[in-house]
């Protein structure tokens, strides 16, 4: 009996141990954007998702959410809306300087998913981009659903 109960008050502590090394590994797992907080729009039949990222400054979330509720100003950073688009920045070279977009923010469109359009806007930007920090989603535009 004292040999059971042992098993059984060690086996607690250790399924908590998996389990909170489970959660954590999950944790890991999850993309860094996936724990921002976001503000979503629809526009013009597309859901337009803006990540709001903490090292944007005032002038880029301002930027952003202007490309977020105005169909023009969207059209300009993604010129079709035939699938899903995804505009990506480094964090380090930002999303305006000198009231230009860096050379590394990057828009792409029409891909058949948002995870294919995060991948090749966060590849592309990491291409191109100058600054320690790697690329992150800033904006993604998927079809109304």
């Amino acid at each position: 009996m004292i040999g059971s109960r042992a098993r059984v008050y060690g086996a607690r502590p250790l399924g908590q141990g998996v389990m909170l090394a489970l959660s954590a590994g999950m944790m890991l797992a999850q993309p860094a954007w996936a724990e921002v907080a976001t503000e979503v729009t629809s526009l013009a039949g597309s859901q337009v998702t803006l990540y709001l990222h903490p090292f944007l400054t005032d002038e880029e979330l301002a930027t952003l959410r202007l490309v977020a509720t105005n169909e023009q100003a969207l059209s300009l950073f993604v010129t079709s809306r035939a699938g899903n688009a995804a505009l990506a920045i480094s964090e380090s070279d930002g999303f305006i300087r000198d009231g230009q977009p860096a050379k590394s923010a990057t828009a792409l469109a029409d891909f058949a998913s948002a995870e294919e359009a995060r991948a090749a806007a966060l590849s592309a930007c990491d291409a191109a981009r100058k600054g320690a920090t790697g690329c992150v989603v800033v904006l993604e535009v998927a079809p109304k659903q």
